[in-house]
């Protein structure tokens, strides 16, 4: 297996990052790369995600997720369907100050992020797992995000009930999710769709912004 080399991650992920606006957060940049690191070393095992380069990772995974950063408000975030951590775990170590509750019913992804959770002394983190449709909160999400992970409809009906009033959710698309808007639930409204640029990724990426409430 060849060796990383991540002093060239770390570079792609600091280029990248000051590509977002988010230049001058080295420290943020360096928990990043350490989140990197147990990913790549626990995918080796238990095959967390398809991607299998760490600098590939820099781009698909963690660019990919700062870059919708600014799409999440309030004070606490649901991640649904977290697997390993993305974005839930990446947006959390951007933003120390938010909340993130990370559900994920698969027991070894479950089980990687409490790892990393510890690893790195996440003390905004907590994690659920659980299928999102038997996971009830005390109290409800500002906001619910969710990467590749169902269709629009199939997303708010399965985890609609996470939603406080005036919250939203952010849905992490490819390519632009236009033709899903027809078939939200009527106490749900799309507000928007907004084509996302990550650095160095060559695809499309899309932000669905979708808000409880009669059309």
């Amino acid at each position: 297996m060849a060796m990383t080399d991540w002093n060239a991650c770390a570079q792609r992920l600091h280029a990248g990052m000051d590509a977002l606006g988010m230049s001058g957060e080295a420290e943020t940049g360096d928990r990043l790369i350490d989140y990197l690191r147990e990913l790549n070393t626990w995918n080796a095992t238990y095959n967390l995600t398809a991607v299998r380069d760490p600098e590939a990772m820099v781009t698909r995974h963690l660019l990919d997720c700062l870059a919708v950063s600014d799409f999440v408000v309030g004070a606490n975030l649901a991640d649904v369907g977290a697997g390993p951590g993305l974005p839930g775990l990446v947006l959390a170590i951007a933003r120390p100050q938010l909340a993130v509750t990370l559900v994920e019913s698969n027991r070894k992804k479950a089980s990687f992020l409490r790892h990393v959770r510890r690893q790195l002394g996440l003390e905004n983190v907590e994690v659920v797992q659980s299928r999102v449709e038997d996971f009830k909160p005390a109290r409800r999400f500002d906001c619910v995000i969710t990467r590749a992970f169902a269709t629009a409809g199939d997303t708010v009906r399965g985890s609609g009930h996470l939603i406080a009033p005036g919250g939203r959710f952010v849905l992490m698309k490819g390519r632009d999710p236009a033709a899903e808007m027809d078939d939200l639930p009527l106490d749900f409204r799309h507000v928007e769709t907004v084509a996302v640029t990550v650095p160095g990724l060559g695809a499309e990426r899309h932000v669905a912004i979708l808000e409880p409430g009669l059309i």
